[in-house]
């Protein structure tokens, strides 16, 4: 559990800065830069303190990678623009979870106990009081119908790409693989980005050959120029705080606990951001937004303490 609140708060850190990346940068770009430090990084700890390419899940942890970092991150930017953030990310983190508790009940008999179940509904609903636009705070685009299709899309990314994690971790488990300990996380998470880093890599290749991007932030940065001079720092912070602590705690948490425990917790990574919003960039949150907050918070003690 505690992998899940540390791969949570490394997500809300890396938010700040893939904003700044994105901006400095420009979408698909900043994307492609964080993927590649990661999958450095992530690469040479694999290849050298790790075990590389030998595990007996490797293949499982690729297909998460597509499944994921693939679609599941095309949904999500093809969402963004026809919702706005707050509903992309309502839709993304608290669908995900009942999917990925689903699908591990029905393919690996992963069955979870009723207090369990509660108190993970009790996360999602305190994450959805915070997060739900309304009169005082609207969508900040005009709603489109079709945007819920690419939110489920993203949603079902997050959701099965962490159900095909756990089939992974399980079958390196019982090949006696030491899973229960940070190196396979990060492991894990270098051939689920390099997977990621393929499959985005590919995408953007047809999108050049076609010259029809699907997303207006996808359009938006294929037309702008690059920057005369690259933030190294910038990109380097995006790359090692997300893809690389962030995934590997991530890649962590699913191989010591059932996705339905450990999506919960994730999907509170919004909540952490809103502090460091307010800290950062002096974004007060609203009344409504810390009382969800608190019973997103009080639903992941709980659920810590349950069995």
């Amino acid at each position: 559990m505690l992998a899940s609140f540390l791969a949570a708060f490394f997500f809300a850190l890396n938010a700040t800065y893939s904003g700044r990346n994105a901006r400095a940068h420009g979408p698909a770009r900043a994307n492609m830069g964080r993927l590649i430090v990661a999958a450095l990084l992530l690469g040479a700890f694999a290849h050298t303190l790790g075990h590389g390419f030998t595990s007996a899940s490797v293949g499982w942890f690729f297909l998460s990678g597509v499944i994921g970092m693939g679609l599941g991150d095309l949904g999500v930017y093809a969402a963004l623009p026809l919702l706005g953030s707050r509903l992309t990310v309502l839709m993304t983190q608290c669908l995900a979870a009942p999917i990925a508790a689903g699908g591990e009940w029905l393919w690996l008999d992963t069955r979870l106990s009723g207090t369990q179940i509660f108190w993970g509904l009790v996360i999602l609903a305190g994450v959805a009081l915070a997060l739900m636009p309304s009169k005082a705070s609207p969508p900040k685009v005009a709603i489109q119908p079709i945007g819920f299709l690419f939110g489920l899309l993203a949603a079902a990314g997050q959701g099965f790409g962490a159900l095909v994690s756990r089939k992974g971790g399980l079958i390196a488990d019982a090949a006696g693989e030491a899973t229960h300990n940070a190196t396979f996380g990060l492991n894990a998470a270098y051939q689920r980005i390099l997977a990621g880093l393929i499959f985005a890599s590919l995408w953007f290749l047809v999108l050049r050959l076609v010259r029809r991007p699907p997303a207006p932030d996808a359009a938006t940065d294929l037309a702008t120029p690059a920057p005369a001079k690259l933030n190294l720092r910038l990109i380097f912070a995006n790359g090692l705080i997300g893809p690389v602590l962030g995934v590997g705690c991530y890649q962590w948490a699913l191989a010591t606990a059932p996705s339905g425990l450990v999506l919960p917790i994730v999907a509170t990574t919004p909540l952490f951001a809103i502090p460091l919003a307010w800290w950062l960039e002096g974004d007060k949150p609203s009344r409504r937004t810390l009382v969800g907050s608190l019973v997103a918070v009080a639903g992941c003690i709980a659920l810590t303490l349950s069995r």
